[in-house]
């Protein structure tokens, strides 16, 4: 997912509502964030969003399906940051939040990193059924991308051999072996999936755990 970044645009909707903490949430500098790819995490579930718009003091963030209520959240950049957030407002589609503690907010539009970039990755840790040829087999999902996937089995696998992956909650999608590592096998999809698409499974499979 490409980042686009836009300095001064128009905010679609305020941090927070009213107040004079809203009178300092507006006078804070501002940036709208087109295609920022996120995550948003819990203590164990993580859940992807785009954020549209940043301040020094809070986000907001497109969503594709509803949070889940009263839990903590954190957001969690491409590059590995991490800034606990305070739940200020949601909506369908689309949700505010404050940072907890003070954020460096050129950390959010420049998003640096010492690591190549790479697909955003949700961590998982559910079965899945695995189809190579005539055999099928077990085995357990690790992480999902757009791009791939992390697995293990003890069905022994070859490189560059094609398979079926599918778990509950997870349409059949083709793969192929990329690399292998003891009984871990990353995998790349045939055809890539959406983004939004990714976000709805990812959270359907959760919902299933």
């Amino acid at each position: 997912m490409r980042d686009v970044v836009r300095h001064g645009d128009a905010v679609p909707e305020p941090l927070v509502n009213a107040g004079a903490d809203a009178d300092d949430e507006r006078s804070a500098p501002r940036f709208t964030l087109l295609i920022r790819s996120a995550k948003l995490t819990t203590a164990d579930a993580e859940y992807l969003c785009v954020v549209r718009d940043a301040s020094a003091s809070g986000i907001s963030v497109r969503l594709f399906h509803p949070l889940p209520a009263d839990v903590p959240l954190t957001l969690e950049l491409p590059n590995g940051d991490r800034h606990a957030l305070e739940r200020v407002w949601e909506e369908e589609g689309k949700a505010g939040f404050r940072f907890e503690k003070p954020t460096e907010l050129e950390r959010i539009v420049e998003g640096p990193s010492r690591f190549s970039k790479r697909a955003l990755r949700v961590s998982l840790e559910m079965p899945c059924d695995l189809v190579a040829g005539i055999r099928r087999c077990k085995g357990t999902l690790r992480n999902l991308s757009q791009q791939g996937a992390l697995i293990s089995t003890e069905e022994r696998l070859s490189l560059a051999q094609r398979i079926k992956l599918t778990a509950r909650g997870l349409p059949e999608v083709a793969a192929k072996v990329r690399w292998r590592r003891n009984e871990q096998y990353g995998l790349t999809f045939e055809d890539n999936l959406q983004f939004s698409d990714l976000a709805l499974i990812v959270f359907q499979l959760q919902q299933n755990r």
